[in-house]
């Protein structure tokens, strides 16, 4: 008898917790490795959080809460999703978790039957798929299309779709790739999906206020209300208020819904860090002035490492619409070899010998299921974000 369980075979570590550690490690050794491969804000938590998070301490609120979020955080994510997407919630309606990684996963658990099928647009998170293989579905790819900045179409969705299709697992703006899909290209998809009534939206709109350029976000039960009831909006204080590790995501969507990833999230964490919560109450009902802040740098950064990136022979780097990652192109690099004599046969390749040769870490696209190409967060400071570019352009350059 095996020991492991045979689901766990299925299953890949993630690759960007790896090359994050692997980053740790080479620094610890006095490498000055520039890492590009973590999806989190360098900047602070704001001070008006962190001291709710400071006063629900001292007032000793330190104890189990509701098993999927307090009263008083269910009510501030009601009022987020009426002010901002227009969406009307009750709390019954509302399932906070210690993460948006949890929310999908409690949502994927107690939804997934063998046999049933999550259409998923790639390139993708790569903990999209393996959570719907833990959950005992299988993940259908529908390939972004590099012209389109890696968006699906209409057509290509359609095609995905059948009997078996129980969720449409869907991200804007995307990590990796950071597209994000106008009102008008969303549309298209819900039309979609409303020939297909047995098809349920699970909607990661974790970067939802970092856009550039004047986009305007919408979520899928927005454009499409008649969509309201087959729909779960996922969100979370992680990217936009710079609070990745107080682990707080949070979702909206039918109340049975809701009810069975309480009972799953029940058997599993019970409920999310308590001081979070209260931190959590604070970023979405407090001052959002912040936000234009950081978007404001996000976009300098992004315009920065596109045109770097856009400089270095055999890459092409598309201008995303939001997130904070790009992902650049690396097909005309396939082939060659790099100036320490490694063999580039694959985007996994370069990403190996650029942190090899040149002390750059960045995520390979294969982890994302669409190649050849590779991520960078740039979610870092704007001098790390040169000098990557120029270690990277001296790397290609080196190519023969």
């Amino acid at each position: 008898m095996a020991f492991l369980s045979d689901t766990l075979a299925r299953v890949k570590p993630s690759p960007t917790v790896a090359m994050t550690g692997k980053v740790a490690e080479l620094r610890a050794e006095g490498r000055d490795v520039i890492g590009l491969s973590a999806g989190e804000p360098d900047f602070d938590t704001p001070e008006s959080i962190k001291d709710a998070a400071k006063a629900a301490i001292d007032a000793g609120k330190t104890k189990y809460t509701a098993v999927d979020g307090i009263a008083e955080l269910k009510q501030a994510i009601c009022a987020k999703f009426a002010r901002e997407n227009g969406l009307n919630y009750t709390p019954e309606q509302v399932s906070v978790s210690s993460g948006g990684k949890q929310v999908l996963f409690n949502a994927l658990m107690a939804t997934l039957n063998p046999g049933d099928e999550v259409v998923i647009p790639t390139p993708y998170w790569v903990s999209y798929p393996d959570m719907v293989l833990i959950g005992g579905g299988t993940p259908v790819f529908v390939q972004g299309d590099p012209a389109m900045g890696y968006k699906i179409s209409p057509e290509a969705l359609a095609t995905a779709i059948t009997p078996n299709t129980k969720w449409f697992l869907f991200n804007s703006p995307s990590n990796p790739s950071g597209a994000a899909y106008s009102r008008e290209e969303l549309k298209a998809l819900t039309e979609v999906l409303m020939r297909h009534p047995h098809v349920w939206v699970m909607t990661d709109d974790m970067y939802e206020h970092l856009t550039f350029d004047g986009f305007e976000f919408t979520t899928p039960a927005q454009v499409e209300p008649a969509l309201y009831d087959r729909t779960l909006t996922v969100n979370g204080v992680s990217k936009a208020y710079a609070m990745t590790g107080w682990r707080i995501g949070y979702a909206a969507g039918p109340k049975e819904l809701i009810a069975a990833m309480r009972k799953v999230q029940s058997q599993s964490t019970s409920n999310p860090c308590s001081i979070s919560q209260w931190a959590a109450v604070e970023a979405l009902n407090g001052p959002q002035d912040f936000i234009d802040t950081f978007r404001t740098a996000f976009k300098r950064r992004r315009d920065l490492v596109v045109a770097g990136l856009n400089a270095c022979p055999g890459l092409s780097c598309p201008t995303p619409e939001g997130a904070f990652y790009v992902y650049p192109s690396i097909k005309d690099c396939i082939g060659k070899t790099s100036a320490g004599g490694r063999k580039i046969e694959s985007d996994e390749d370069f990403a190996n010998a650029l942190l090899e040769e040149n002390n750059v870490a960045v995520v390979f696209g294969a982890a994302f299921g669409l190649s050849p190409n590779f991520r960078i967060s740039y979610a870092t400071s704007d001098a790390a974000l040169n000098e990557a570019c120029a270690r990277i352009k001296a790397f290609c350059e080196g190519l023969s």
